[in-house]
């Protein structure tokens, strides 16, 4: 029999492949409800933080752009990942409670990273993109 995964690792609801093309297709098909609710959770400050970025499928994941790649998350089999770029190295005191690598935070869906310290990410990824752009002019 055919897996039920899809490359990200999230269980999809039936055995054909799917690859999301929104945001809400992306989490509707978590099957886990602790990681959908994480990753609604997410979105929620992301919009508020970034309620001009634009939310993409990119890599079949959520990703949020504005002038550049802003933040990203996902769900896996056994974890959510949080996608903030480079930004993670200047968090990585706040961080320790996760599993971090380049670009990456992974966390249990009943121990997601803290409200404010992805508030504080989006904004840090937004000031820092800003800043990209008008060096460009």
């Amino acid at each position: 029999m055919r897996s039920k995964l899809s490359i990200t690792g999230v269980n999809l609801r039936n055995d054909q492949p799917f690859v999301p093309t929104t945001v809400d297709e992306y989490i509707d098909m978590v099957h886990n409800p602790e990681a959908r609710q994480a990753l609604i959770r997410l979105r929620e400050i992301i919009r508020d933080e970034a309620p001009e970025a634009e939310e993409v499928i990119s890599y079949r994941i959520p990703l949020y752009k504005l002038n550049g790649m802003l933040i990203g998350f996902a769900a896996f089999k056994n974890h959510c990942s949080l996608f903030p770029g480079h930004t993670v190295r200047d968090f990585e005191d706040q961080l320790k409670d996760f599993k971090i690598s380049k670009g990456t935070i992974q966390f249990k869906p009943n121990n997601p990273v803290p409200e404010e310290l992805v508030r504080s990410m989006v904004r840090a990824r937004k000031l820092e993109n800003l800043e990209a752009l008008d060096s460009k002019r």
